[in-house]
Formats: structure tokens, C-alpha cells, sequence
């Protein structure tokens, strides 16, 4: 069984110089397209009328989930929620807002196999959560099951984590937090549903303890809907050691509580 780190790719894997080369000359011959499949560019990315319609979340922000506020509270301000309810994550930053059109590329990334979209989204972590970039030692992310992992052949979470961990310069640790048992698809679950579903599904393996053992955690999903997944996560790294763990996401809903996906 391969690693959340997509073992079951490496057999193909070339070596990374030969990669690089067969890569440029490939370029030469077939000019790099735009990832949302606009006008032929210079190089890869996305157009500029696709750029614009991605909501992209800055400053101010919700402390503790990143839902974005209309003007600035001061610094650490949480929302409502967050403050009724303290999550298990400390904290958290998304890059934009989950709605139709950043929703088409997240789900070509899950479902597709449109690798060549992570390093972008690994792009945009980068700067949405740079302040959680900088009091982070390790990067990890969210594991899929075995099963999935298996029909899916990579993790998109990894995928995402593997290029940013070079951006940021943090250790990467793909393997140090496993998903115990299959669960069932999170949408169309209430927030209670969502919890009941992922409790207790996420471990980290006895040979990864000394790994996370006082670090602090930077976590890595995809969309944060109601942050059941990322709790559980958050609670098994913490009791495995971490002093503390925050969240990246690529999209965050809305409304969390009535926006399943």
C-alpha cells in the first residue's frame, strides 16, 4: 500500500533532472496551456477573466476559522462561532471563498486528475496563510483512506502540501497522521452529523510521535465546510504530542452550517 504521499505514482516517477528537461523541451513542441483551458499563454496559469471571478479572501479574517469580515475587529478577533464554540484547530486561513467558480477547479484537482492544479493552490496557500506559515514547524496533510486512496491514486491534500512545504521551507510529513477507518462522504450531513461521522477516524501511528512531539502543526485541506474533518485531525495530532495545529484550506463556505459539499 502506497503513502498519502502518492505512493502508487512513483513507479513512474523519472528522475527529477530528466523530468525538468523532458518538460522544457515538451514546451517548445506544445506550448503550456492555461489550467482553465482560456487562450494560450506565456506560461501556466489561469486567465485573466478566470482570475477575476475567484473570490479570494484577505484581511480581516476570523482568527479561527478565516471567515472574511467586512472590516477589521482588531488583531485575534474570532466570529460569533468561533467564540460560542472554540474549535480543536487554533486556527485557521482560506485562500478564497468555495462558490461556483472555485468550486469547478477544486473538484478537477479531487476528481479528475488534474495534479497540475496543486501547485497553484499551493501558490495561493502561500499567501493566505503566510502568519500561520511562520509559526509552523511541520506540514501534514488531511490522510485519505487506504481505499480511497487506492481507486483515486493520489491525495490532493498531499498534492497541495508537497509543493508548499518547499515554498515555505517547513518539514513535510505525509504519513505522520492516517485515517483509521473509511467513512462516509461528509455531504448533505448537518454539522452534528459531520463530527459523528469523522470521530475517532484519524490516528497518528506510533512510529510518528517523535515527529510531532512539541511542534506546531500546519494542517492541509482542501474546503473547510464545518471543520468536522479538520477537528478530528487537530485532536488526534494534539494527543500524539503537537503543542498546537492550524489549518490551510484552498476554499471556505460561507456559511458553514448550511453549505454542505
Amino acid at each position: 500500500m502506497g503513502s498519502q504521499d502518492g505512493g502508487f505514482r512513483t513507479v513512474w516517477k523519472p528522475a527529477s533532472l530528466a523530468k525538468a528537461a523532458g518538460r522544457s523541451f515538451l514546451d517548445l513542441i506544445f506550448p503550456p496551456q492555461l489550467l482553465d483551458g482560456g487562450p494560450r499563454p506565456q506560461l501556466t496559469g489561469l486567465s485573466a477573466e478566470a482570475w477575476s471571478r475567484i473570490t479570494f479572501i484577505d484581511d480581516p479574517a476570523c482568527d479561527g476559522c478565516g471567515l472574511a469580515f467586512e472590516f477589521s475587529p482588531g488583531p485575534g478577533v474570532r466570529c460569533p462561532d468561533c467564540e460560542a464554540r472554540p474549535r480543536r484547530f487554533d486556527r485557521a486561513r482560506a485562500a478564497c471563498l468555495y462558490d461556483e467558480h472555485s468550486r469547478d477547479l477544486i473538484l478537477q484537482l479531487k476528481h479528475a486528475d488534474r495534479t497540475d492544479l496543486a501547485p497553484l493552490f499551493a501558490r495561493w496557500l502561500s499567501r493566505s496563510a503566510r502568519d500561520l506559515i511562520e509559526g509552523a514547524d511541520v506540514l501534514v496533510p488531511v490522510p485519505l483512506h487506504p481505499r480511497r486512496l487506492l481507486a483515486r491514486r493520489y491525495n490532493q491534500m498531499a498534492e497541495i502540501a508537497r509543493p508548499l512545504s518547499r515554498i515555505a521551507g517547513l518539514i513535510y510529513l505525509p504519513d505522520s497522521l492516517i485515517r483509521t477507518r473509511a467513512t462516509d462522504s461528509q455531504g448533505g450531513k448537518s454539522g452534528t452529523g459531520r463530527r459523528r461521522n469523522v470521530a475517532q477516524a484519524f490516528a497518528v501511528p506510533a512510529g510518528k510521535v517523535s515527529g510531532l512531539a512539541g511542534k506546531r502543526v500546519l494542517l492541509i485541506d482542501d474546503v473547510l465546510t464545518t471543520g468536522a474533518t479538520a477537528e478530528a485531525c487537530a485532536l488526534a495530532l494534539k494527543r500524539a504530542g503537537a503543542s498546537g495545529v492550524d489549518l490551510a484550506v484552498i476554499a471556505r463556505v460561507k456559511e458553514a452550517a448550511n453549505r454542505p459539499i
